[in-house]
């Protein structure tokens, strides 16, 4: 799925929000709605660009890693499964 906002944008919608420009202005005049707001804001409010650069970077880390350890509890489950059949 293709993001039609980058984090950058979506951080400078919220802070114009927060500058005090409506929100039912600020949707209309970017094309999106308030519910996006809303959800963009309950996820990026008060970060900077930085902090959600960095958010990213460790969101896909976290899934390296958690794809990694489902690997090896695979391997480990299957090495004790042969183990048991030759005994």
């Amino acid at each position: 799925m293709k993001k039609r906002y980058s984090e950058e944008q979506i951080i400078g919608f919220l802070k114009e929000a927060d500058a005090g420009v409506p929100i039912k202005e600020l949707c209309r005049r970017h094309g999106f709605s308030e519910a996006s707001y809303y959800l963009w804001r309950s996820k990026f409010g008060g970060m900077d660009v930085s902090d959600a650069k960095r958010l990213k970077a460790l969101e896909s880390e976290n899934a390296r890693l958690k794809k990694l350890l489902a690997e090896a509890l695979l391997e480990n489950e299957v090495t004790k499964e042969v183990l048991r059949k030759k005994w």
